[in-house]
This record gives C-alpha cells, sequence and structure tokens, in this order.
C-alpha cells in the first residue's frame, strides 16, 4: 500500500420519519487521508519526540547535605567592676594622693563592663561603650588571678597565644569566672580534661 493515500469509507443508516414503514436511507462517506500532512505517517522520521528526564532517588543518605544548626551563645558572667572597689576609693579619695586611684574606680563602675559566654570574652569600655574587644578561648594561653580586699573581688589577667596580656580588675567572683575561662580555653583547644586551675601572682 503506498504511504501517500489511506482511502477509508463507512456508511450509517437513517431514517426519513418516524415512521416504521418508511423507507430508509443509506447515506455513505469517503474519507481519503492522503491530503493530510505525512507527519502523521506512522513510518516518519521526522515525528517529535518528548523527552522524560527521571532521577531516582540515593540510597546513600550521607550524602545529602544538611546545614548545622549554629552554636548558640550563652552568657556566664555579664557585669562590671564590684561596686566595693568603688566604695572603697571613694573613702580613700579625700587624700590628694588617692585621688587618681577614685577617679579610675569611678570609670570602672560606669563605663567598664565584662562578658563570659561559651564562644568569647568580650571587654566594653568607653563613654559610649564604642570601645569593644572581643577574643576566642582558643587564643587564651593561660589565666592568673589577683585577690583585692580579702578575696572579695579581684583582677584577672588572661595571656593570649602572641603574649598579650588582658587585665581585667575588680571582677566580682574572679576566681569562679577565672576556672570558666581556663575550662572553656581547654575545651575549644581540644585539650585533655585535666584539673588546672588560676595561677596567682
Amino acid at each position: 500500500m503506498a504511504a501517500s493515500s489511506y482511502p477509508f469509507s463507512f456508511a450509517f443508516f437513517s431514517t426519513i420519519s418516524a415512521n416504521p414503514k418508511s423507507p430508509t436511507q443509506i447515506y455513505q462517506f469517503s474519507i481519503d487521508f492522503s491530503k493530510f500532512s505525512s507527519k502523521f505517517h506512522p513510518n516518519n522520521q521526522n515525528r517529535l519526540l518528548t523527552r522524560l528526564h527521571v532521577s531516582s532517588p540515593t540510597n546513600n543518605p550521607t550524602a545529602r547535605i544538611t546545614p548545622e544548626k549554629p552554636t548558640e551563645e550563652r552568657v556566664f558572667f555579664d557585669g562590671g567592676a564590684h561596686y566595693g572597689d568603688l566604695l572603697s576609693n571613694l573613702l580613700l579619695g579625700f587624700t590628694l594622693l588617692w585621688m587618681p586611684l577614685t577617679i579610675a574606680a569611678v570609670f570602672r563602675a560606669f563605663f567598664l563592663r565584662y562578658r563570659f559566654t561559651n564562644l568569647r570574652v568580650t571587654v566594653i569600655s568607653g563613654l559610649t561603650g564604642n570601645d569593644r574587644s572581643d577574643f576566642s578561648y582558643k587564643v587564651v594561653k593561660d589565666v592568673q588571678v589577683v585577690p583585692r580586699f580579702v578575696g572579695e573581688w579581684g583582677d584577672i589577667v588572661i595571656t593570649l597565644n602572641d603574649g598579650t596580656k588582658v587585665d581585667l580588675r575588680s571582677v566580682p567572683k574572679f576566681r569562679e569566672v577565672a576556672d570558666y575561662c581556663l575550662f572553656m580555653a581547654d575545651k575549644a583547644q581540644n585539650l585533655p580534661e585535666k584539673a588546672r586551675v588560676p595561677k596567682g601572682f
């Protein structure tokens, strides 16, 4: 059979009226499919193709990348200099020789703040609080303490790996803060757990 012609004919019966004795008319139609485009030919090589892209799920659960949850920062200590440091220096400030120390104590009481968290140590100072220094526990090499006023408060001196010394004056609960700083430094540097206590001068 030629590919260019596909003759097709069909017939149907039709009744002219509702009278059952009425003659039946026969209608015949013929359709030549050769007038249609050749793209409908089953052997046509130019027919349109549809591509389906199907991806199968992987069986390796470790290949999936899951974002790590950021570590929440928790505050261990947040405060300024001990109030006893200010009171004691105000009492001794009546003498001219002690006046510079009294002014320094007033400055520490109103414009100095220490913050120890599980991630870093922060020292905030300045009249507007814009002077701020932060450092991680990974750079902490050593911690030393100096008791003041029979141990009610004290100074903490933190030595960094590059030799820098950070002097924190009149810190309340200075021994607990120093112990926490050493513990977090050992943990951040993946050092083995050992009983390390802050050194005194």
